[in-house]
């Protein structure tokens, strides 16, 4: 058990049977008044994101998050398999559960799995990934006002707004945190 005030950002703890990560955390104490901790945080479970508020002396159960870097084979029947290179362990995951990760996972992709106990939390993708692109639509010449963009089609399936000169066929880095464009690859 830690005490509520001793949380910063990236630490794991358990409250009332949930798993969270703390993204951010703001300390507040006022006159008379014990001390406050405001806390906004991830649902490692459901993905969804909320603040939360403690009081100076309320304990939570800090907890350690295992990672093991795994690869990733196939889709099969709905799930996704991945591989441990080293024990050589299969693993399958839902797609409904890695819904966006799917966008940017390409097989023989090497990613971290997150398990807590025995539980599997999710995936962590890195921050860029190099996808090709396999459908394109041709640039206009002259359509160059303001950042002009156009519509392409990943080898994952993912769609996105690329810039002008990108053609079908190049590899482009894509940002897995929002997928937006970064630049070729």
């Amino acid at each position: 058990m830690v005490n509520a005030t001793e949380l910063r950002p990236g630490n794991h703890f358990e409250f009332e049977k949930n798993i969270y990560t703390v993204i951010d955390v703001s300390l507040n104490k006022t006159a008379m008044r014990k001390m406050v901790v405001k806390a906004k945080v991830k649902n490692l479970r459901t993905g969804s994101i909320t603040e939360m508020s403690f009081l100076g002396g309320t304990d939570v159960e800090k907890i350690t998050l295992d990672k093991r870097k795994m690869t990733y084979l196939y889709e099969a029947n709905g799930n996704l398999v991945f591989m441990d290179k080293v024990s050589f362990d299969q693993l399958e995951i839902t797609r409904e559960k890695l819904a966006w990760e799917v966008n940017f996972l390409v097989t023989e992709q090497e990613i971290e799995i997150l398990f807590y106990e025995t539980e599997i939390l999710g995936v962590s993708l890195p921050a860029k990934v190099a996808l090709k692109v396999t459908e394109c639509e041709p640039a206009v010449k002259g359509d160059t006002i303001n950042k002009a963009m156009k519509e392409a089609t990943l080898e994952t399936g993912y769609k996105l707004r690329v810039p002008l000169f990108i053609s079908e066929g190049e590899t482009i880095s894509i940002r897995t945190e929002d997928g937006s464009y970064d630049g070729r690859a």
